[in-house]
């Protein structure tokens, strides 16, 4: 048996003559951790702890000392550990994880390297220079390594370069306007990644994290239609309004095609949320902020409802 999950044998269970002790053995070989996979975890996590200790490390140490520290030595130090540890994934011939693991720890090196750089020589780059800077360098990394983690990082500085450059370069861009490329582009991310699970096979991105970008789309949407019902109306509010409506729809019924509960939780309670913000547009006395709180109320548990009864469904 493969890919089997403890719901389908306990349904083979109860409509079966399957006996209790050959269930345990296929519980014990397809479903349970062992020993071997805990003392995988086991590894992994520690050599991710100590990975994120050691730039933790490097940037506390770079802190306390700087203004004992020679410029050359401060520079030499981190491009040394970026070479080392560049080094190690190139050429060792440790697993592909823990190779994953030390290359996102080095991605992390190079911010520090280009803080410090610019902290020597005072560039007076703007903070956006800093991040752009930091996401060029890392971004074949990102490409060539397949690691969740690190593409997490990547994505984390592009939103950051993004919102960092329309606060210090194009301040003309409204609000909504930022919001709006924000959430196209951390769809187009969730889209690539979703495309990439289906139809190709050396390229899995674990759940958690195309329920994390999806869940940094669905905020910035959100805070971008609420933001709008309080402003003057604008023509990228509508575009924001319409985008939205349009992929929402297609998450939900993605959520139901896949059978995940997560998709369809996040698009209602953003909902939710805006119909709340649209409702305190119309008044904000204290009978609109009672009906509000009805609303939400009744609205979440219909949410929960709904919910739990696909999920009883999806069981049977």
């Amino acid at each position: 048996m493969t890919n089997i999950e403890r719901e389908d044998i306990q349904i083979i269970g109860r409509h079966s003559n399957w006996s209790e002790k050959n269930i345990e053995i296929v519980l014990k070989k397809d479903v349970y951790n062992n020993k071997a996979s805990w003392l995988k975890f086991i590894k992994i996590l520690f050599i991710s702890l100590g990975i994120g200790f050691t730039t933790a490390g490097v940037i506390f140490f770079f802190a306390y000392n700087w203004g004992d520290l020679h410029k050359f030595v401060k520079i030499s130090l981190i491009e040394g550990l970026i070479i080392i540890t560049t080094l190690i994934v190139v050429f060792s011939k440790i697993s592909l994880n823990i190779k994953n693991i030390i290359l996102t720890g080095t991605s992390m090196l190079v911010g520090v390297l280009f803080a410090v750089f610019g902290q020597i020589y005072q560039t007076g780059a703007n903070a956006y220079d800093f991040f752009l800077g930091w996401t060029m360098a890392i971004t074949i990394w990102a490409i060539i390594s397949n690691f969740a983690p690190l593409w997490l990082l990547f994505i984390t500085l592009i939103n950051t370069t993004i919102i960092l450059y329309t606060e210090q370069v194009a301040q003309d861009y409204s609000e909504i306007s930022v919001l709006l490329l924000l959430f196209i582009i951390n769809v187009v991310f969730l889209l690539f990644a979703l495309f990439c699970k289906k139809n190709i096979k050396e390229i899995e991105p674990p759940i958690w994290f195309t329920n994390l970008i999806a869940l940094v789309a669905v905020t910035f949407s959100t805070i971008g239609i609420c933001n709008g019902v309080f402003e003057k109306q604008q023509t990228n509010f509508i575009l924001l309004i319409i985008i939205t409506s349009i992929i929402y729809a297609i998450g939900v019924k993605y959520g139901l095609k896949v059978k995940s509960g997560f998709y369809l939780s996040i698009i209602p309670f953003s909902i939710i949320i805006i119909t709340s913000s649209f409702l305190i547009k119309l008044s904000n006395d204290a009978s609109m902020f009672l009906l509000i709180s009805l609303f939400v109320v009744s609205s979440i548990t219909l949410v929960i409802k709904t919910l739990i009864n696909l999920q009883k469904k999806w069981r049977n």
